[in-house]
């Protein structure tokens, strides 16, 4: 077993692949090895592997329900009862904060999976194409980001009306410039590379370039930068929470609850405080995963 697994280990670390699947497997292997060794990057790994856990399992671990309230027990202190106290309307605080762990889960996902394939596209067709299109593109990325993104999701918010859905949709039109200059900056040195001439000689069109061998090649600094962005994603999405135009209540979202909790925040402190340091654990593991990803990822790396 021992003299297979270094077999394994040569064979993933050979600097000469044979294959494609090599090739992938080993930057997957010296990826992985690197990040391993960052503890930082472990620690924001289990935090949020932890949000994902209790944000499936939140039936069985809440104590009580999320939205029911009992007013003969609001704004009672964390004890053996209610671990992290209740509320202004007598609920249970840990049970809304793990169910508004999927809200917050839900929100982040949609928003990546939303944002992220536009700002790849736009990017590696405005980095391929050049000239007008290029140039169009750019000026428009240039728009959006000339504007804060919580200023911006809340214009298109305010269109589009109050609700989760819509909140989702305004950070997701607010989140994908970022990705698109990554992209175009990655496809302006690709474009030219020796590979994609041969490509280009052999028949293939512009899409197919693009499509097949670009956006694979800028996928990962992509991944990178969506990671990294996930905290801000929470932010804006609590932000909107806060001002009552994401989640509406009695929706066990963090934003509104620190929301409702402002006006006891001096002397039922527990109210506010909780989903605050839920915000700022949940966002502290995802910026420490996106800095060893982005650390792992790096094809500049040495010594991995």
């Amino acid at each position: 077993m021992k003299a297979q697994a270094q077999g394994l280990r040569a064979w993933l670390q050979d600097e000469r692949p044979r294959s494609r699947r090599q090739a992938a497997l080993g930057r997957l292997y010296l990826g992985a090895r690197g990040f391993a060794r960052n503890r930082l990057a472990l620690l924001g790994l289990a935090i949020v592997l932890a949000l994902v856990l209790l944000a499936a399992l939140a039936p069985l671990l809440a104590p009580a329900s999320p939205t029911a309230g009992d007013l003969a027990a609001r704004l009672q202190p964390p004890s053996a009862a209610h671990w992290l106290g209740t509320d202004g309307q007598g609920r249970d605080i840990l049970s809304r904060l793990l169910w508004g762990a999927r809200i917050t889960l839900a929100v982040v996902a949609l928003v990546a999976v939303l944002a992220a394939p536009i700002g790849l596209l736009v990017g590696t067709v405005s980095g391929y194409a050049g000239g007008w299109v290029d140039a169009v593109l750019m000026r428009l990325t240039d728009l959006f980001l000339a504007f804060p993104r919580l200023i911006l999701a809340l214009a298109f918010v305010a269109a589009l009306g109050p609700g989760l859905i819509n909140a989702v949709i305004a950070i997701a039109i607010t989140s994908w410039p970022p990705y698109a200059r990554i992209a175009r900056a990655e496809t302006l040195g690709l474009r030219q590379a020796d590979y994609i001439s041969a490509v280009r000689l052999l028949g293939a069109g512009p899409w197919r370039i693009v499509l097949r061998h670009i956006m694979p090649l800028c996928l990962s600094s992509v991944i990178v930068r969506v990671t990294l962005d996930m905290a801000g994603i929470i932010l804006t999405a609590a932000g909107l929470g806060f001002l009552g135009l994401g989640a509406q209540p009695p929706s066990p979202e963090w934003g509104a609850m620190i929301a409702g909790g402002r006006a006891y925040v001096i002397d039922q402190w527990w109210v506010a405080a909780a989903p605050g340091a839920a915000i700022f654990i949940v966002s502290l593991g995802f910026n420490l995963l996106g800095d060893g990803l982005r650390d792992a990822l790096d094809p500049k790396a040495t010594g991995s």
